[in-house]
C-alpha cells in the first residue's frame, strides 16, 4: 500500500511540474498585463504588485483591436469554411477510392515552409490589385486550412464502415446522397476537429498576413507590432493584447475539447 502510494505521489508530482513548465510562460504573460511598465521591467522580478487595467484600456480604446478581431474573425471563418467545403468531398474521395498520390500532394503542400509561398502570392495578389483585401488573406489562409481538413477527415472518413453508404445506395440513394445524409451526420467530432485546428492556426498566422495586409485587413498578431517602437517597447501593452489574442483560441478549444480528443482518436482506427 505504501508503495502504491509512493507512486501515485510520484506520478502526481511528475504532473504539476510538468504542468508548471507548459503555463509558467502563460501565467507571467497574464500577470505581466495586469503590471506597470516599472513593474516587469523591475529586476528581481515582483511577485507582489499592485494590478492595474491601464494595459487593456489602451488596447481596447487607443488601438482599436475590436476593428483587428473583426478582421481576424472574418478571415479565420471565411477561410475554414471554404476548406471545408472544398476539403470534405476531397478527403470522402482519398479515403474511399484510395487517392494517395493526391493526398501526398496535399501533404507536402502543408510541410512547405510558408514562405516560399510568399513571393507568389505577393506577385499575383499585387497584379490583381488584391493587396490588403479579404480575398488575399482569405485565399493564402486556406493554404494552412485546407490540408488539416484532408487529412484529419480522410483519415476519420476511413474508420466509417463502407456497409452504411453501400446499403442506402442500394436501396436506391447515390453516393453524393449517401455522403451527405449518412456519412456526414455521422462524422460530427472528425469535423469539429478539423475546424477547430484550422481556424486556430488561421487565428495565430502571422506570416501572411504581415506581408499581405495593411491597415484595413491588419489582423491580431499584426496589431501587436504597435506597441513595438524604435525607442522602446511598451511590454504591458505587448502582454495585454497577447492575452486578448489568446483568449477566443483558449475558449474554442475548452468549449470542443471531448469533441477534439474524440475526433483524433476515432479517426486513428479503422473500423
Amino acid at each position: 500500500m505504501s508503495k502504491k502510494f509512493f507512486f501515485q505521489c510520484l506520478f502526481y508530482f511528475a504532473v504539476l511540474l510538468i504542468a508548471l513548465v507548459v503555463l509558467f510562460p502563460f501565467l507571467w504573460m497574464l500577470t505581466s498585463s495586469f503590471k506597470t511598465q516599472v513593474d516587469i521591467i523591475s529586476w528581481p522580478p515582483k511577485l507582489l504588485f499592485v494590478p492595474t487595467l491601464q494595459n487593456y484600456l489602451k488596447v481596447f480604446g487607443e488601438q482599436n483591436f475590436l476593428r483587428y478581431f473583426f478582421n481576424s474573425t472574418v478571415v479565420g471563418v471565411v477561410s475554414v469554411g471554404l476548406s471545408l467545403l472544398l476539403g470534405l468531398p476531397a478527403a470522402y474521395s482519398i479515403s474511399r477510392y484510395a487517392q494517395k498520390k493526391l493526398a501526398v500532394f496535399i501533404l507536402l503542400a502543408r510541410l512547405m515552409p510558408g514562405i516560399s509561398f510568399l513571393m507568389p502570392w505577393y506577385i499575383v495578389f499585387s497584379r490583381l490589385k488584391l493587396m490588403d483585401s479579404y480575398v488575399a488573406l482569405i485565399l493564402s489562409h486556406m493554404l494552412i486550412a485546407l490540408p488539416i481538413v484532408v487529412w484529419i477527415m480522410a483519415t476519420y472518413f476511413s474508420s466509417i464502415p463502407r456497409e452504411l453508404e453501400e446499403s442506402a445506395m442500394v436501396d436506391g440513394a447515390t453516393r453524393q446522397y449517401a455522403f451527405l445524409k449518412i456519412i456526414l451526420p455521422l462524422s460530427g467530432p472528425g469535423i469539429i476537429t478539423a475546424t477547430t485546428l484550422s481556424f486556430i492556426f488561421s487565428w495565430n498566422n502571422f506570416m501572411f498576413s504581415q506581408v499581405l495586409s495593411m491597415e484595413k485587413t491588419k489582423t491580431l498578431p499584426i496589431a501587436v507590432y504597435n506597441f513595438v517602437s524604435y525607442v522602446e517597447v511598451d511590454w504591458g501593452g505587448v502582454m495585454a493584447a497577447a492575452v486578448a489574442i489568446m483568449t477566443p483560441a483558449i475558449i474554442l478549444t475548452m468549449i470542443f475539447q471531448k469533441y477534439v480528443v474524440k475526433g483524433l482518436t476515432m479517426g486513428a482506427v479503422k473500423g
